[in-house]
């Protein structure tokens, strides 16, 4: 009962935001909120995103190329590490660089206000957390996921690239060609969307955990290690779901 009663909660606190997305731009200072959560969710992360696309586009490339060579076919080296990025391994590893990164972030900054009764002094100011708290970050992750996604298939491809010109003797010029070659319009659409989706789950999660914060600083720790867990969880699962559906 327990976790029905979370999913219904996490359920309307999603569904209240995206009804109130229009809002952020209504005032200067929800726009400048929602500007300063854009940096946190895409510029701030750039660092720890582009580590992780680099060497992910490096090990892809590495075992296909390898196994690739032992039939002669390193020429479609970059057709592969190109499919396995834009398809999966990028809305993948954007998802958890976000929900480590950013979504760990808000479920213990909005469960540290619950546990300071700053929810409570909103709501008695008449201010809905969900509007102030939960749409200007949310609105944000479902904005910049696609866009880090995006980036991490760049930056995984030349990764990829790079390990090909200097580890498998496949020239740099080919294994572009190559990738741009089997790229399909599909195949950016299903990942941008599954980027875009992951973005939305991260946010919701995160502000449900931290709204349902309790017990002091013990409850912050655990809500934010509970927003990491079922946030990595879903988009595994939703990863899965959305795969299923578009490539059946």
């Amino acid at each position: 009962m327990k976790f029905v009663r979370e999913i219904g909660v996490s359920g309307k606190i999603g569904a209240a935001s995206v009804l109130l997305f229009p809002t952020v731009f209504r005032s200067r200072d929800s726009r400048a909120d929602f500007a300063h959560q854009l940096y946190k969710t895409g510029i701030s992360t750039l660092p720890v995103v582009t580590v992780v696309s680099l060497f992910i586009g490096m090990i892809l490339a590495l075992q296909v190329g390898l196994e690739l060579r032992r039939f002669n076919q390193e020429i479609y080296l970059g057709a592969a590490v190109m499919i396995s990025l834009i398809r999966e391994m990028a809305p993948f590893s954007c998802g958890l660089c976000l929900a480590s990164c950013v979504g760990s972030s808000i479920a213990a900054e909005i469960g540290t206000m619950k546990v300071n009764d700053e929810i409570d002094a909103l709501k008695i100011m008449g201010i809905s957390p969900v509007k102030f708290l939960a749409v200007p970050r949310i609105l944000a992750l479902s904005v910049m996921a696609p866009l880090v996604a995006f980036y991490c298939c760049v930056i995984g491809t030349i990764g990829g690239g790079i390990v090909g010109s200097t580890q498998l003797g496949v020239d740099f010029g080919q294994y572009i060609s190559s990738a741009m070659s089997i790229a399909e319009e599909k195949d950016l659409f299903v990942g941008l969307v599954k980027a875009l989706v992951f973005g939305n789950v991260i946010g919701i999660v995160a502000v449900s955990e931290g709204l349902g914060t309790k017990l002091g600083a013990t409850g912050v720790g655990k809500s934010t290690q509970r927003s990491v867990i079922v946030s990595f969880l879903l988009i595994l699962m939703l990863g899965y779901m959305i795969t299923r559906l578009c490539y059946q």
